[in-house]
């Protein structure tokens, strides 16, 4: 296929799950892809990956490497190195630059994830991933039963409080100073024998399991801890290039992983799909399924046809309703 005036029919920026996954989707479409593989994944200090079929327990670390390696047979390059700057060109293709190097691609999907925002309390950053978690549906089970913390205030640790009771019946909220509850949210607690500690916590320690300094000097040890942090972009390059972005900061997407950009897709956890592995992969190869959509229609465009409906569609009768759906997942170049 002649290339034209770029280097490559999509650049992908991140190379978590839904990168990965939108790489070899592409790859397999017989597209000339760039994977900017911007570092480490978010769960890089997690010990396993839960809920991942035919990989359940399997190190994030080598979810990637597998993944990278099974990209080998497509024509896909793929770099150590984030992108720096996107420039949109007249002509609807993107010129992107990474390190010191710009290229063309005619399409781009944003892979590059959320940035989570820890509490500042000493010694909870070196524990993060191993005895202090975010999931329980990826590390409930390896918690099961055990004693348990639930760390956070307001609406969100209440919620959370009362999921991971699921796993454990050994559960309390440290709401680290005083809680921002309702009083029906704490009668909650109280019917589900969920205990709840108010005072502010000094400092985390131990290795096996987590001890909690209290700030009147009193230790308590849990098994493992259980928080909901804030999350940012990792990237503003969506930002910058004009992707709308919601009251979070997440990056708005339709059903296609199609931002508000012309001819820019989004997906995994900076778009707010539920953050697991294999949201994030699926998300990955529905949005890649669409943007080679996209390219498949202006190539046959360019060829001087096009996917043109059958009299019963333009007459609205028959299967119009399956058949359009198919032509809206498929045929917006938007």
């Amino acid at each position: 296929m002649d290339m034209g005036a770029y280097e490559y029919d999509a650049v992908i920026v991140g190379a978590g799950p839904a990168g990965l996954n939108a790489a070899l989707v592409l790859g397999g479409a017989r597209r000339r892809v760039l994977l900017l593989d911007g570092g480490p994944p978010r769960n890089v200090t997690a010990q396993a990956a839960h809920g991942v079929l035919t990989r359940d327990g399997i190190p994030p670390a080598d979810i990637k490497r597998v993944g990278l390696e099974q990209l080998a047979p497509y024509d896909v390059t793929v770099l150590g190195t984030p992108a720096r700057e996107i420039r949109p060109e007249d002509d609807g293709t993107f010129s992107v630059r990474y390190e010191q190097r710009w290229v063309r691609a005619r399409r781009l999907l944003f892979a590059t994830g959320v940035h989570d925002v820890l509490p500042r309390i000493p010694g909870l950053r070196e524990r993060w991933g191993r005895t202090v978690h975010h999931c329980p549906y990826c590390d409930g089970w390896p918690n099961r039963a055990a004693r348990l913390a639930v760390l956070g205030s307001h609406q969100e640790g209440h919620h959370l409080a009362l999921s991971v009771r699921s796993w454990s019946d050994h559960i309390s909220l440290l709401t680290n100073g005083p809680d921002k509850l309702t009083p029906a949210q704490r009668r909650d607690l109280r019917e589900l024998d969920i205990g709840r500690d108010d005072r502010p916590i000094r400092y985390l320690s131990g290795k096996d399991t987590v001890r909690v300094a209290f700030g009147d000097g009193e230790m308590r040890e849990y098994d493992a801890i259980f928080l909901n942090p804030a999350q940012v972009q990792r990237s503003r390059l969506p930002e910058l290039l004009g992707c709308e972005l919601d009251e979070k900061s997440r990056v708005i997407v339709n059903e296609n992983g199609m931002t508000s950009r012309r001819g820019v897709w989004a997906a995994g956890d900076m778009t707010g799909a539920p953050q697991y592995v294999m949201s994030a992969a699926a998300s990955g190869m529905v949005a890649a399924v669409s943007l080679n959509s996209t390219l498949i229609h202006e190539d046959v465009r360019r060829g001087g046809a096009a996917f043109h409906p059958s009299p019963d569609e333009e007459k609205g009768v028959g299967d119009r309703g399956n058949s359009r759906r198919k032509m809206t997942v498929f045929g917006d170049v938007r």
